[in-house]
């Protein structure tokens, strides 16, 4: 492979596209409903949307693989794992260690610059830019000091805020210049799932983040109670989804949910018989896991695109 071609792979790995989807697909379930429920849908506000969203993502991947380096050093000397140890670019020298650092202020600034497109160019709204910053103060600094959220054992909240309630109420938001109560039901079992996908997936980090007193909410647990506090939150998961349906969600979507909670139910009788223990089976976990939160938040658009 060319030098250039290595380059660009590295950049490929440090964004991390196939997570960007944790993002996205909520902003399309808020542009799904302001569809269905409001009667309207832009595509140019819907395209900026998307760009705002994973520039923020960016910024906060980025900022993850320059402020985590130490504890992502430490994963590297451990098998491999793609939940594990952030993409490890800088740690195999295929990108300066500053690379990260000036790549996620660059995404910061343009993520800002699609919020002022979306509200100064398409009027959207007075709430446009503060949602912007809103998600960059989560995401950004949900590693990078002086804030560094993941260390104070309410990084977790902020994750499930930003990518649960945000970009549903931001999808609905930009098209209808006001938020429907229905969103705040969306948010709540999407919220739950993708808090589980951070708590899984610092178990293969577990041993590096406890080494170098990054106290996530993992750190501050240990492992078995993680284990326990991960099945709650799945259990609670359920009960959000099923509680959705009689504030606005069409009953349909329990169906398209079965297979979703099926899942689900595999991965908390998994974590309670301590099957992360074992690193090969846990990335498996990790992998089934996003797919639970990326199921959920797809059901949503199935259920409101057919009924």
């Amino acid at each position: 492979m060319s030098a250039i071609g290595k380059k660009l792979g590295a950049w490929l790995a440090l964004s991390r596209p196939p997570f960007h989807t944790v993002g996205v697909l909520p902003f399309v379930l808020g542009s799904v409903l302001a569809w269905q429920r409001a009667g309207v849908f832009r595509w140019g506000v819907f395209g900026w949307g998307v760009l705002g969203v994973v520039f923020v993502m960016l910024a906060t991947y980025y900022a993850g693989e320059y402020w985590d380096d130490e504890e992502d050093t430490l994963s590297s000397q451990l098998p491999p794992s793609r939940f594990a140890g952030g993409s490890r670019v800088v740690q195999r020298g295929l990108l300066p260690r500053r690379a990260p650092f000036w790549a996620a202020l660059l995404s910061f600034f343009l993520a800002c610059v699609a919020a002022l497109v979306l509200q100064l160019g398409y009027r959207t709204g007075p709430w446009t830019l503060p949602f912007a910053l809103l998600g960059l103060l989560g995401g950004f600094f949900y590693s990078a000091r002086p804030v560094r959220w993941v260390s104070t054992g309410i990084g977790e909240l902020w994750i499930a805020f930003c990518y649960g309630w945000l970009p549903v109420a931001v999808g609905y938001y930009l098209h209808v210049g006001e938020i429907a109560s229905l969103v705040h039901w969306l948010a709540v079992p999407i919220g739950l799932t993708i808090t589980n996908v951070i708590l899984l997936n610092e178990f293969p980090d577990y041993a590096a983040d406890a080494r170098v007193g990054k106290a996530n909410l993992l750190v501050r647990l240990g492992q078995t109670r993680g284990a326990y506090l991960y099945s709650a939150i799945a259990l609670g998961s359920w009960i959000a989804m099923a509680l959705s349906t009689g504030h606005g969600v069409p009953a349909g979507a329990l169906w398209l949910y079965a297979p979703v909670a099926i899942l689900s139910a595999i991965l908390i009788a998994s974590m309670l018989r301590g099957q992360w223990r074992d690193r090969e089976i846990l990335e498996r976990l990790c992998a089934a896991n996003l797919a639970v939160n990326l199921g959920t938040t797809a059901v949503y658009v199935i259920a409101f695109t057919l009924w």
